[in-house]
Order: C-alpha cells, then sequence, then structure tokens
C-alpha cells in the first residue's frame, strides 16, 4: 500500500453516472422507469459476475428510494405506523425495468495492490437523483423530496 505522502495528492473514490427513462401517466400521475443505464469507475473490477449482481442491486434500491418507499410516523407517539412489507412499499419484479450496467477497466495502484474500489453503495448513490431529474425532463415538474408519488406530480 503507498504511503500516506503518495496517497494525499490523489483521488481514491469510485464514480458513477446514471442515465434514466422515466413514463408518466398524465390522468393518474404513476411513474414508471422502463429503462435505467448505470456506468461506473471503481477500479480493478475483481469479479464481473458479483460485481454487475451489486450494481443492479445499488439502482434498484435506488429505484425503490425514489419511487416507494416511505417510513411514516404516528405524530402522537413518534411509532412507524407501516412497519410491514404490506405498508411500506418497495419495488417488485414488474417495477423494474431493463438496467445495463457497465464499468470503466482501471487499475487504480494509488488504492491498494489490487487496485480496486469499494462497490458497496456506488450503485445506489445517484439512481434516486437520476429518476427525480428524468421525471422533471418529463413533466417540467421538479420533485426535492421524496418519493415521488403521483400526488406531487398532479397539484
Amino acid at each position: 500500500m503507498p504511503d500516506n505522502a503518495d496517497t494525499e495528492n490523489y483521488s481514491m473514490h469510485a464514480f458513477g453516472a446514471y442515465f434514466t427513462e422515466a413514463r408518466i401517466d398524465e390522468d393518474t400521475g404513476e411513474v414508471r422507469v422502463p429503462r435505467m443505464t448505470g456506468v461506473f469507475a471503481v477500479g480493478n473490477v475483481i469479479n464481473a459476475k458479483t460485481a454487475r449482481s451489486q450494481f443492479i442491486g445499488g439502482m434498484t434500491m435506488g429505484l425503490s428510494m425514489a419511487l416507494h418507499e416511505e417510513s411514516l410516523l404516528d405524530p402522537r407517539f413518534g411509532h412507524v405506523v407501516n412497519h410491514d412489507f404490506a405498508e411500506y412499499h418497495i419495488p417488485t419484479n414488474a417495477d423494474v425495468g431493463e438496467m445495463d450496467v457497465a464499468w470503466i477497466d482501471e487499475h487504480d495502484l494509488h488504492v491498494n495492490p489490487m487496485g480496486s474500489k469499494g462497490i458497496g453503495e456506488i450503485g445506489i448513490c445517484g439512481s434516486p437523483a437520476a429518476i427525480a431529474n428524468a421525471v422533471y425532463h418529463a413533466t417540467g415538474v421538479r420533485i426535492r423530496d421524496l418519493p415521488i408519488t403521483p400526488d406531487k406530480l398532479l397539484r
């Protein structure tokens, strides 16, 4: 591993870019995401199969954050009202459209001897913002708090 003096001159972060298509029903305000693409710079990918799964899983979690997930609290007692999957919505298979993933082959020797970076959360980071921007592009309505629900679009 490089010494600290060498690593101070380099950025060792993972990066991602997201491209999203959103379709919104004019009458109901329902948002669907038929396609998402993520391109990542994460250093040396050691296992392509598990990395792809990690990216797709993160992008799916980002889609869930953008369109479904919302914790509701009882204002009287502070208890979570929607504490099970019957009331706390997450996407099902039918909610997740086509997801494409790619990464840039790079070997960053400044990070560690293997040249690899962590990919645990990179798939989720930009997904909600990409979906919100796609919804804005489709509707002209900027939603700044998640989830993006029909009532926020049809005001």
